[in-house]
């Protein structure tokens, strides 16, 4: 259940080092916080070819295959009234490439004047086992975009709602993260929609209610805050909305459930054996302290073996799924069903 606490990428040092030390000469860009991956990509572009990205000194290659030869004209070519070329490599399928020695090759010996960047949608993580990836990582530079910490991210929130002419206030910014969730790109039309909506000049949790998009994570949360706090017709119109959606697979669904109940099998767990809030945000991987807080609230409401009983129903459910080709949302609703009566008082 637990896993490695992911390194952030502190990314104001990374612009700070940019600017300090001059572009180097190969990046591999990737993560899933996209929007600071394409801030970054702007800057680095600034600081190889000033003129910008429609003069000679610029080449894009979108994947997934490239030809060495093409690659090879394009990193050998001499900067034109400029002291640098710039070369994008946009999702470049690393994994398959038909000439990837070749191209191994090539980025082994960049030239003084060029830079290679390589951009990885969010989806993708490298192979640390390639010999491409450790070329990359032996030669270059590879920077993850992770989410940013809670301060970080609230910071940027206030900003972009200043931008339209507004203000938040601090719990309604991390209301904001928990239901629309905390990447960058996301957020934006959400921070739109909001300042359009808010009559006011500072915005309130209401207002982030109102007109934000809840995404299931979110909606799943609320889901078993109310199964803790016993109210199941709440439980019940939860789980009406993910269905009225119809943007969502069954199985899916089934997943974020079951992880979530695991999350608070650890945190109350954790409650029993005062570990704290800070093993629980290990142990859960969850970045923000105010999500840790409300997941021990609601692992109160509940037994560790009713907990125990829920992982096992969603793991059940999840495998009829997969194998009997059943109605998924009906083994959905029977799921949330048999574990809200596991949490009855005559359960207890």
């Amino acid at each position: 259940m637990a896993k490695g606490k992911e390194e952030k990428l502190n990314y104001k040092l990374e612009l700070q080092k940019l600017n300090a030390e001059g572009p180097g000469a190969l990046y591999l860009l990737w993560g899933k916080e996209d929007y600071l991956r394409e801030q970054y990509l702007v800057q680095l572009k600034a600081a190889c070819i000033p003129e910008g990205d429609s003069g000679f000194n610029y080449r894009r290659f979108d994947g997934p295959e490239i030809s060495a030869a093409l690659l090879r004209q394009a990193v050998d070519a001499m900067p034109f009234l400029s002291d640098r070329s710039f070369v994008e490599l946009r999702d470049l399928d690393i994994n398959r490439l038909k000439e990837a020695q070749e191209v191994q090759e090539i980025l082994s010996d960049i030239p003084d004047y060029c830079t290679v960047c390589l951009v990885q949608n969010a989806e993708y993580e490298p192979d640390g086992r390639l010999k491409l990836i450790k070329t990359i990582r032996e030669k270059g530079s590879e920077l993850k975009f992770t989410q940013q910490g809670q301060g970080a991210l609230i910071d940027w929130i206030a900003r972009r709602f200043a931008a339209q002419g507004k203000r938040i206030d601090f719990e309604a910014a991390q209301r904001l993260i928990f239901i629309s969730g905390d990447l960058m790109n996301r957020l934006i039309p959400e921070i739109e929609k909001i300042s359009a909506f808010a009559s006011g000049e500072t915005v309130g949790v209401k207002d982030v209610e109102a007109v934000a998009h809840h995404i299931p994570e979110a909606q799943v949360f609320e889901l078993t805050d109310h199964l803790a706090k016993k109210q199941y017709n709440a439980v019940m119109n939860t789980l009406a909305e993910l269905f009225a959606e119809n943007e969502y697979d069954p199985i899916y669904l089934l997943a974020v459930l079951g992880s979530q109940m695991r999350r608070l099998y650890a945190a109350r767990l954790a409650i029993e054996q005062k570990l704290g809030a800070k093993y629980v945000a290990e142990c859960c991987a969850i970045k923000y302290d105010f999500l840790v807080g409300r997941l021990m609230d609601s692992a109160r409401g509940f037994t560790l073996d009713q907990l125990k009983a829920a992982v096992r129903i969603c793991a059940e459910a999840d495998e009829q799924m997969k194998s009997s080709g059943g109605d998924g949302r009906e083994l959905l609703k029977n799921a949330v069903l048999s574990i809200a009566l596991e949490c009855t008082d005559a359960k207890r």
